[in-house]
């Protein structure tokens, strides 16, 4: 429901104000108490927006009580919601306000606490929200290209839980969630200038990260590194590639 920048054709133009009708309409029905509306809004959004606070979060307990936190303030705030961005925009804000809220007070209470029964790193809840991975694997491949998939998503996920604030948040929203550069910078509220550099930052923390991964599992799991493909293409044209180049994921 988002409307894109930069609009050049007469179809754009009509399809960016469907979209904003669409929504203005939708709106107007949630400041009317619609419940056919908070329906529609909870079927649209509780997926993305518990992903998107999983991975801030990392537990999938608090993950659900934060995107019910999450949805209580939306319901409560949406009468003085007034148009100024979209609705998508103003649901990820929120959303990413009461995750930096809560892992703040993770840190300065919960993880003085050692618990009995320790949940896995990769667990979800029972609604599966939390890594829809089968959402996006083809059902045609094998089992073990199916594996490799899921070992790689994990240990990306792994991994982009260790990249510090603010980079890691908008390496989520740009690459996991497909924002565009404005949309980043709106939700986090930070100049589009900001948001590149902290993505630029996030990568190459996150590539770091990987580096040895790719060396060690990349072959027996089919991955190929950048350096990799630059040493086939120096091959095939004659040139030999530079050494001393590290590999990224």
């Amino acid at each position: 429901m988002t409307v894109m920048a930069g609009t050049t054709s007469l179809g754009d133009l009509a399809n960016a104000i469907a979209v904003r009708s669409e929504e203005s309409a939708i709106v107007a029905e949630l400041q009317a108490g619609s419940e056919e509306a908070y329906a529609w809004l909870i079927k649209e959004f509780h997926q993305p927006i518990y992903s998107l606070v999983y991975r801030i979060l990392s537990d999938p307990s608090d993950a659900a009580d934060t995107t019910q936190e999450v949805f209580l303030k939306v319901f409560r705030g949406v009468r003085h919601f007034h148009g100024k961005s979209s609705l998508k925009t103003w649901i990820y804000r929120i959303a990413l306000h009461e995750a930096s809220n809560r892992r703040r007070w993770w840190f300065r209470h919960k993880a003085k606490e050692t618990p009995i029964d320790p949940t896995q790193e990769n667990a979800t809840d029972e609604s599966g929200y939390a890594l829809p991975l089968k959402e996006l694997m083809d059902g045609g491949e094998s089992p073990f290209e199916n594996f490799a998939h899921e070992e790689v998503r994990a240990r990306v996920e792994q991994e982009l839980r260790q990249i510090p604030e603010p980079y890691r948040t908008t390496v989520i929203l740009r690459d996991i969630e497909e924002m565009s550069y404005e949309q980043v910078a709106e939700i986090t509220e930070v100049s589009l200038g900001t948001v590149k550099s902290r993505l630029t930052r996030g990568r190459e923390a996150l590539r770091q990260r990987l580096v040895e991964y790719v060396r060690q599992a990349g072959p027996e799991l089919g991955l190929k590194s950048p350096l990799e493909r630059k040493s086939k293409r120096a091959a095939a044209t004659g040139f030999a590639a530079k050494p001393g180049i590290e590999v990224a994921s």
